[in-house]
């Protein structure tokens, strides 16, 4: 049984490992999102533009964070030197901005328009953000490029 779970293990470990980075990512970006809620509180109520602004606020601290885990941890990018890694980061987090959007996307039309509470918006927009995030990495950002 030991074996069959480190068989498993080995196997789908980039997946565990990204679910565990996503998880802390996601942790960041959470955490900064709603010390940002709190402190900026009744203020949030009165314009819908701080909520954006803690959004973006709370993207930028997960983008760096989920870079270097993905980089070294997840698909241990080989990458080495100045201009391959610059390169690298910015199709990371050109990735990561499209996922924004859609993040952003969400918060406007269920927050904004519907008046959805703002955490179950999270909740459900970090599911469909993580998943994406983790194909875009895959295929385009930390791709062996001989393959």
């Amino acid at each position: 049984m030991l074996e069959k779970i480190k068989g498993l293990v080995a196997k789908y470990r980039e997946q565990l490992l990204y679910l565990i980075f996503g998880g802390l990512t996601t942790a960041v970006d959470w955490g900064v999102s709603f010390v940002l809620y709190y402190v900026w509180g009744a203020a949030i109520e009165e314009t819908v533009f701080l909520i954006h602004a803690a959004n973006l606020i709370a993207w930028a601290a997960a983008v760096l964070f989920a870079y270097v885990t993905n980089r070294i941890w997840v698909f241990g990018s080989p990458r080495r030197g100045f201009v391959p890694i610059v390169c690298e980061f910015l199709a990371f987090a050109g990735g990561r901005v499209s996922t924004l959007l859609l993040q952003e996307a969400m918060f406007w039309i269920f927050f904004d328009m519907l008046g959805i509470n703002e955490y179950a918006v999270k909740l459900v927009a970090a599911v469909l953000v993580v998943i994406a995030n983790y194909f875009i990495s895959k295929l385009f950002v930390f791709r062996n490029r001989s393959e």
